[in-house]
């Protein structure tokens, strides 16, 4: 499983892939960054833990990147692994996550786009044979 960049006239499109929901959502966490920095060089470090409640798997991938982009923009900590897993309640559906990275270096982590945000236009998570696909656009 993992990613792909799809063509998109003025921002950048992604499809992930997974096995099961939470596999699909962390390699699109994985994909946000990748198009950031150079991820190959991020050392684990330390650990953060993000939990996330909508009412539907698109808004819960939306909050997630979304979080995941904020904790970089105000913590400064540049991700590089990820966990998500889906834990469903009735009505609202919650998902934990976890991300692990260290604090970002520009010269050691090589910046490559600016992410602006995560838009919920086109987002879309569905069941495929093999498991799940999610597709999402980044305001670059």
């Amino acid at each position: 499983m993992g990613y792909t960049f799809l063509e998109h006239t003025a921002d950048v499109m992604i499809e992930a892939y997974g096995a099961s929901i939470g596999e699909a959502f962390s390699f699109a966490a994985k994909a946000m960054f990748d198009i950031m920095f150079d991820t190959s060089r991020v050392v684990p470090r330390q650990s953060m833990k993000i939990e996330v409640s909508a009412k539907n798997l698109e808004g819960l991938l939306y909050l997630w990147l979304e979080e995941l982009l904020y904790r970089f923009d105000v913590e400064r900590i540049a991700f590089s692994e990820f966990e998500f897993t889906l834990a469903e309640k009735k009505s609202v559906m919650r998902g934990i996550g976890e991300a692990r990275g260290e604090l970002y270096d520009p010269e050691k982590h090589s910046r490559r786009t600016e992410v602006k945000a995560v838009t919920y236009e086109e987002m879309l998570v569905t069941k495929t044979s093999n498991g799940f696909k999610v597709r999402f656009i980044l305001d670059i």
